[in-house]
Parts: C-alpha cells; structure tokens; sequence
C-alpha cells in the first residue's frame, strides 16, 4: 500500500501568501492574458488592443492621458496601440475642437466589427470563471475588483 506521503502533492499552501492579493490576481492575469493573445492572433493585434478599442468606444473623444490611466497603460504603450489601431484603420485620432493640443480618438466601422469578434472570443475565454461563479458572483466580483483598483488608484494619489 503506497504512504501519503509517497503521493505528489495536487496543491501547494500559500504560507505567509495565504491572504494575499496579488498572487491570486497574478495567476488570473496570466492565465486571461494567454487566452486573449491567442484570441486576438489572428488579427496581429499587439496586446491590450481590446482594452484600447473598448475604451475608446465608449468614451469617444477622450484623450490619450485618460484612456492610458483607464487602461493600466503607460502613455507611450497605449499611444504604441493607438498607432497600431490607427495603421489598420480600426481607429480615428483627430485633433480635439476644444484642445488644439490633444487628439480626439473614435472607433471606425471596422474597429467596430473587430472589437466585437474580439470581445466574443475573449467572453468565451472567460466563460469558465463565470460559470464556475453564477451571475450573482461575477457581479460581486466586479464589483470588489473596481473598489480594489479605485483604492489604489486612491493610495498612489
């Protein structure tokens, strides 16, 4: 009869980790992230393009310091994207009629349509943490995680 202890072990305990954030979310990311860039491979999109688009869309006119901040970005990679995006025709960058100095983003048809192949894909992706979670859960988890991003974003001032 074989020991325990002669049996690999499945899972590893934390230890000190055992109530720590960023572990978790590392792990999440990671596993998220490969499944995004294999959705997003066949367009040879760099990655966060979803994120830029969705953004953009949804804030139309908005400037690249904003979107960057909303992103997770640094300037420079989001405006990397931007040029990108705006290479292949899936986004617009016009001067702002408010601010000579900023330039206006929108989303063109085109981006539209690949957004939204995009964001099918990478819902698909995500659809075994939403059913391992219910709707009731997911919506709690959003929740926590914009309170958790806000206060943050709150600390690092």
């Amino acid at each position: 009869m074989e020991s325990d202890a002669s049996k690999p072990q499945t899972t590893i305990e934390w230890g000190l980790l055992g109530q720590s954030i960023g572990p978790r979310i590392r792990l999440l990311r990671n596993a998220l992230t490969a499944r995004s860039i294999s959705a997003s491979a066949p367009y040879g999109l760099p990655t966060g393009s979803l994120t830029v688009l969705a953004l953009i869309a949804a804030n139309t006119g908005s400037s690249q310091t904003a979107l960057a901040r909303s992103a997770g970005l640094n300037k420079s990679a989001l405006v990397g994207i931007v040029d990108e995006l705006e290479a292949r025709g899936l986004a617009a960058r016009d001067r702002s009629e408010r601010d000579r100095r900023r330039n206006s983003l929108s989303v063109t048809p085109e981006g539209e349509e690949v957004m939204r192949t995009l964001f099918t894909a990478v819902t698909t992706n995500e659809a075994p943490i939403r059913d391992a979670l219910g709707q009731q859960d997911m919506t709690l988890l959003l929740s926590l995680l914009d309170r958790a991003i806000e206060a943050v974003q709150e600390a690092d001032g």
